[in-house]
């Protein structure tokens, strides 16, 4: 299926708080934007509900025309080979059929579903810091840590969509349980509201304005309190073990890390660095770059597209 780089694809990034959507033209760009809260503690339907909204918007623009196909990234888990998704965060749907409720909504044009991790794995990728690498891990390190993988200048879903998921690679064998079933996972250790407990746990009280989010310790560490930087330090050790072990196996040249708590910057980056370079021995895997993701916020919208298109072969070569 090819269309140069005139068809258009409508995108959705489906999160525990926002639906959002947009039609995404063959160089990135967001030409109209709809979003919706995501219905909390609602059923299957009224959430499903939320989605109609955003895509019925989607489907009032003049430029509806020229849409060749529907991306979605959305919380996982996802399974794209029965296009099904049960997000941890949204508890209505579990087994969900959004790929047939989104085909049925959008008159049957091709949908791809892909977890919101490969998601902006296919942003960095096509538009961000990945731009050019032909193996790259890309994370997102937020309220969970997820990611995902290019592998031979290609976008590696794996048969589900969720490849690459590197915040349930366990790191700490006999680490606290996590959300998963596992057992000293990376998200166990360096999600945001982790490192914010790890702090908390050690002694560390919140500034005067009360932020005990990981921001909040991020405040306190670039003000040099031992006990902040101390979490965010082993917030690093465990994702430069994450990264190291997915080098390991499948030789990756370039980590790029967006999400709210990369937006600590050095606080994270320098100690994750330096981390790194000790787990990252081997020949093939040392010299790994750790780059910050470039995309933000759009990340989701701008990979749910990239990988439907990569996946149906619209606009060329532009999406790989």
């Amino acid at each position: 299926m090819h269309d140069g780089l005139a068809g258009l694809v409508a995108a959705l990034d489906i999160g525990g708080t926002k639906i959002a959507g947009a039609l995404v033209d063959g160089r990135g760009r967001l030409l109209l934007r709809a979003q919706r809260p995501t219905p909390a503690h609602a059923d299957g339907a009224t959430v499903m509900g939320a989605v109609a909204q955003v895509l019925d918007e989607l489907r009032r623009s003049a430029d509806w025309s020229r849409v060749r196909a529907a991306g979605i990234g959305s919380a996982g888990p996802v399974d794209a080979s029965t296009g099904t998704v049960s997000p941890v965060n949204v508890p209505g749907w579990r087994g969900f059929p959004l790929v047939a409720e989104v085909t049925r909504r959008i008159g049957g044009l091709p949908v791809v579903l892909v977890g919101d991790g490969v998601a902006m794995t296919a942003a960095e990728h096509w538009r961000g810091a990945a731009r050019g690498r032909a193996n790259a891990l890309c994370m997102v390190v937020s309220t969970g840590v997820g990611g995902g993988l290019v592998l031979g200048g290609r976008l590696h879903t794996g048969p589900t969509g969720n490849a690459g998921h590197i915040g349930h690679i366990s790191v700490d064998l006999d680490g606290d349980p996590c959300a998963c079933g596992g057992r000293g996972c990376v998200e166990r250790i360096a999600s945001g509201p982790h490192i914010a407990r790890r702090a908390r746990e050690s002694g560390w009280r919140p500034g005067p304005d009360g932020d005990a989010s990981a921001a909040g310790v991020a405040v306190a560490a670039r003000a040099g309190d031992p006990l902040a930087l101390a979490s965010f330090a082993r917030a690093a050790r465990a994702l430069a073990a994450g990264i190291a072990a997915t080098a390991t196996l499948v030789e990756i040249e370039v980590a790029v890390i967006g999400g709210g708590v990369a937006g600590a910057g050095d606080i994270l980056f320098a100690p994750l660095r330096e981390q790194l370079r000790e787990y990252a021995t081997l020949s093939f895997t040392a010299g790994i770059e750790v780059v910050p993701a470039r995309l933000g916020g759009d990340a989701g919208l701008v990979g749910a597209a990239a990988a439907a298109a990569e996946a149906l072969g619209l606009w060329g070569t532009a999406a790989s």
